[in-house]
């Protein structure tokens, strides 16, 4: 159903006049992607066709002379007002979703080494301040406390149901009693991170709106980390399953390893199925969102008749997504954290002796 309304939703925007747009500087394309993709700057709001930004550092290594440049990303943005191309050689290709670019000698343009502080990492670094925010004081409470006798209650109790919940009910239940202890801090902080890291991504003023779990890096990033916990600590009979499963011999050996192989393949396409299924379910939700809002300016640049219409229209489905994206934040959460936990857990089968 998520794919169903961003396709309608789509459909709709492409399908409004070009005129209409322009008329209006309403560029769907423009509002969607460009909160989907990453950027140099945080956009807070837009006043009177002025747009109020916090500038980020940008950190880039120049391809003609070797040398590391550090400098804010509006001296970018004063250079273009000023009417040069460029600042220091360095410009934002609007072709290749804004990225950084460097302006040679001799015309061409290529993408420098490039380590900015953009603003998906300004988000993760909120994440992180929050998370150690919520534990530290936690932890806090627990060194005051008798927690034989005294029970928490409040805030502290809520994230102390959910911890335990997701350590008992999930990571000891799917991995096994006897090795679910070492990963047990690696699983419960990818769950805090991508929980906390959907539901700011749900608000609509800094210090959220970011698309972190929507950006595919950081997908690719977390699902590696459950790939080297996996592989790297699996036993003698998880790799035995894998070069030389429980199977017919013909299966394995003659004439073609065929099993070994599907097996060797599986090492990947799990992780990679982790990285999918994050990265395109947060995406969707924040472009429906983001397109349905859309519909609300174009539908007022054609006439107020329509505008009025899908004002209301759009305003029901934005206030029912919003609740159905709270929903998705913690069950995307739990499913990668869930899947973590089985496919580790895949890792240390017991051989058992008949």
């Amino acid at each position: 159903m998520r794919y169903l309304l961003l396709c309608l939703t789509l459909l709709l925007a492409v399908g409004t006049p070009v005129s209409a747009n322009e008329s209006e500087g309403v560029d769907v394309k423009e509002i969607v992607l460009g909160h989907l993709s990453d950027a140099y700057e945080w956009h807070i709001t837009t006043v009177g066709g002025h747009h109020i930004s916090i500038p980020l550092p940008v950190i880039v290594r120049s391809e003609a002379t070797g040398e590391w440049h550090a400098f804010c990303s509006s001296r970018i943005e004063e250079a273009m007002e000023e009417g040069k191309a460029d600042y220091m050689g360095f410009y934002f290709n609007e072709e290749k979703n804004g990225k950084i670019y460097e302006r040679l000698s001799d015309g061409t343009s290529v993408r420098p080494w490039d380590i900015s502080i953009t603003k998906s990492v300004v988000q993760i670094w909120i994440v992180v301040a929050i998370m150690l925010a919520i534990f530290l004081g936690c932890a806090s409470w627990y060194k005051k406390h008798d927690a034989t006798k005294d029970v928490p209650k409040g805030f502290v109790g809520m994230v102390e149901m959910l911890v335990m919940t997701i350590h008992d009910d999930l990571i000891k239940d799917s991995i096994g009693e006897k090795h679910y202890r070492p990963y047990a801090p690696y699983l419960l902080t990818v769950f805090f991170f991508i929980l906390i890291t959907n539901m700011l991504g749900l608000l609509p003023i800094f210090p959220g709106g970011a698309n972190v779990t929507g950006n595919i890096n950081i997908t690719f990033f977390l699902a590696l980390c459950t790939m080297l916990a996996v592989n790297l600590f699996g036993n003698k009979e998880y790799w035995k399953e894998i070069f030389w499963p429980d199977v017919p011999a013909f299966l394995k050996a003659y004439p073609v390893a065929i099993m070994p192989i599907i097996e060797f393949f599986g090492i990947i396409t799990k992780p990679f199925a982790l990285m999918v299924r994050l990265f395109a379910n947060m995406m969707a939700g924040h472009a429906i969102i983001l397109s349905f809002t859309a519909i609300i300016f174009i539908g007022w640049s054609l006439n107020a008749y329509l505008g009025s219409g899908l004002t209301l229209l759009s305003f029901v489905m934005i206030l029912f997504m919003n609740c159905l994206e709270f929903l998705v934040a913690f069950i995307q959460a739990y499913v990668f954290t869930m899947l973590s936990a089985v496919f580790i857990g895949l890792a240390h089968p017991e051989h058992h002796h008949e």
